[in-house]
């Protein structure tokens, strides 16, 4: 089993237009395509950080994250290769701000243990 573990920093200035976005139109579509274990927003409570690094000081937590379970990488990759492009292009036209509101991106992977 593959996790992929989506983090988005999203302008602040659109972020609560883009919760509502999210939540009716983003989760659903994506939803009805992959197994979505979970879609997370951020809220108002601060981060804590500890360890020996505790922080990098240019990076703060992602505003949202989700998660999907795969069978394993070429299932992912195939999953998001049958995606239609009109469709996603019609969907992405709708984010708040445009898709210049997406100001950082980041994918990993993780196996459960």
């Amino acid at each position: 089993m593959l996790f992929e573990i989506r983090n988005y920093w999203y302008d602040p200035a659109h972020f609560e237009e883009y919760k509502k976005w999210a939540t009716e139109v983003g989760a659903p579509f994506f939803r009805k395509k992959w197994d979505v274990v979970g879609i997370w927003l951020k809220n108002d409570i601060p981060a804590e950080y500890g360890g020996s690094l505790p922080r990098d000081e240019c990076i703060t937590p992602a505003n949202m994250t989700w998660i999907i379970r795969w069978k394993d990488k070429e299932h992912r990759d195939k999953g998001w290769a049958e995606l239609d492009p009109d469709e996603l292009e019609q969907l992405f036209s709708t984010v708040p701000g445009g898709t210049k509101s997406y100001l950082r991106t980041e994918v990993k992977f993780a196996e459960a243990i």
